[in-house]
């Protein structure tokens, strides 16, 4: 699948605690014109949640059928219910001349990147291993059970930051999202994957604890 739309699709993974969250927010506040893809669940929808405009609400079967009928740029299982980002959603956006977000994990982003090859794809870092483990430790909500598994899970995450286009450490809100719109504006070649000093910086990241 390829496209000559006008607009761009962009990529954004991370693991849990890197602040991908947070980063997104105030790039959207700088940046009004992006669009987000609604995703397709089969989970039940929350309290508060609209239809068309949270997710997708749909059933397992129908879920199935559009995985069989290619109509997913991207698909996964996540705790027993599946979400999926619709190609012709993306499609419709990108050629309307809208730049388009994705926020997904790292096996996602694969799926898209083989589906789309022209999109770019941005990988969040923490600061340290350390910071991440203190964020996901600061959230107060999990058992001390939960917390290893999500560290283990965002550890092994980390190792496929070189899968992406580019990377951006989130270190400082400030200077992170305005590596992130430079990016987006086509002027992200300090942050490229393949340049020296985002190599070392990101192995550095990843040898101290």
């Amino acid at each position: 699948m390829s496209t000559d739309a006008p607009g761009q699709l962009f990529v954004i993974s991370a693991p849990s605690g890197a602040g991908k969250t947070t980063l997104v927010k105030e790039l959207v506040a700088r940046r009004p014109d992006l669009r987000f893809s609604i995703s397709y669940t089969t989970r039940p929808q929350r309290d508060g949640e609209v239809d068309g405009r949270d997710y997708f609400f749909v059933q397992s079967d129908d879920f199935a059928r559009m995985i069989e009928a290619g109509d997913f740029l991207e698909h996964a299982e996540v705790f027993g219910n599946h979400y999926g980002t619709g190609k012709a959603q993306v499609n419709s956006l990108l050629y309307d001349g809208h730049d388009v977000l994705l926020e997904i994990d790292w096996q996602g982003a694969a799926q898209v990147r083989e589906n789309l090859p022209e999109c770019r794809s941005i990988f969040i870092l923490p600061p340290s291993l350390a910071e991440l483990e203190r964020r996901l430790r600061g959230r107060s909500t999990d058992s001390e059970p939960v917390i290893q598994r999500r560290l283990g899970e965002a550890f092994g995450d980390l190792g496929h930051w070189q899968e992406f286009d580019y990377a951006v450490v989130n270190d400082s809100l400030t200077s992170a999202v305005a590596a992130l719109t430079d990016i987006l504006n086509g002027s992200g070649l300090a942050h490229a994957t393949g340049q020296p000093g985002v190599r070392s910086q990101a192995e550095a990241i990843l040898q101290r604890r």
